[in-house]
């Protein structure tokens, strides 16, 4: 199995080349087959559904420190608007008879509840299976490894509960989440990691999704040790409560986004943000089915998605 897991053979900033083939573009999600989705459904107790996503609102937490705009929504029709405007062109009756309401939305791709994509971060200009942005970036997007090629995630999933196991509703800002803690909480909740896991981190800091300064300030998140430590127990995509999984601000110097560089460039494991993890925690589900697809934005380095998660039956 180490063959097959890309954190064994990283090498500190530098891309790592594919251990399933020069034209791989979902990196570790390729453990993911048949036959393990079919265990974990076989599992699964659907009578109860976690819904895992956030709502996305006008004034939600988002990332915005480099500028990208936050989520907006407008009307582009309301009813009473179509008896004024009448866009689609009838009488007066029909118009007073259909209400006719829509909307567009306007979003950083990596707002609210979202996957990053293995074409985010990477190293001079390259990233994951070492696909270049001479060959490979265009004037609209990436045609390597954006989120119309990253597959439904059908998988075990494990949440470890770090506030909790420290007995904190939510963690000390900048709190760094390394390996020690990560074995602890396994440990502690007797839970397992196993290569095809989805493993997600409960910070806590989802207490603070209404207040976007205390949301998107200092995260607590997970370390480079610590990211290492779950790729290389074989985790096929890792995500948290918080605005960046990581810990923030960097403490590696030289790189503000260290994990991030590690997991989609070296490792070849995508991330999930903002992951709603309140429920299971206080139902201490730490084992579930997981299931979640992103939407299939052409060559987008993240894309919004609505994950779920269904308890396991004995």
């Amino acid at each position: 199995m180490k063959l097959k897991i890309a954190a064994w053979n990283a090498s500190f900033r530098q891309v790592s080349t594919s251990p399933f083939g020069p034209t791989d573009e979902v990196g570790m999600l390729n453990l993911i087959d048949g036959a393990s989705r079919d265990a974990i459904m076989r599992r699964a107790d659907a009578s109860h559904v976690y819904d895992l996503s956030v709502d996305n609102f006008v004034g939600m937490p988002s990332w915005t420190a480099a500028g990208d705009p936050s989520y907006q929504i407008w009307m582009t029709h309301t009813p009473p608007g179509e008896n004024v405007w009448n866009s689609m062109k009838q009488d007066d009756a029909t118009n007073d008879l259909v209400a006719y309401s829509g909307d567009a939305v306007s979003m950083y791709t990596h707002c609210g509840t979202h996957i990053d994509a293995l074409n985010h971060f990477g190293f001079r200009g390259r990233i994951w299976n070492n696909y270049t942005i001479d060959d490979n970036l265009g004037s609209r997007g990436w045609n390597k490894c954006g989120a119309e090629k990253h597959p439904p995630v059908v998988a075990r999933g494990i949440m470890l509960d770090i506030a909790s196991m420290h007995g904190l509703d939510v963690l000390p800002p900048s709190y760094g989440i390394g390996a020690k803690d990560l074995e602890n909480c396994l440990k502690h909740q007797k839970t397992e990691l196993r290569p095809g896991d989805v493993v997600l981190l409960r910070t806590g800091q989802m207490k603070h999704w209404l207040d976007a300064a205390a949301f998107c300030a200092n995260t607590p998140g997970l370390t480079r040790e610590g990211a290492e430590y779950l790729c290389k127990g074989g985790a096929v995509m890792i995500g948290a409560d918080n605005l960046t999984l990581e810990q923030v601000p960097s403490t590696e110097p030289g790189n503000y986004l260290p994990v991030h560089c590690y997991l989609l460039a070296e490792a070849g494991v995508p991330i999930l943000e903002m992951a709603q993890l309140d429920e299971l925690s206080a139902n201490a589900v730490f084992e579930f089915a997981f299931i979640g697809a992103c939407i299939k934005l052409a060559g987008a380095t993240g894309s919004p998605m609505r994950p779920i998660a269904m308890p396991l039956r004995e």
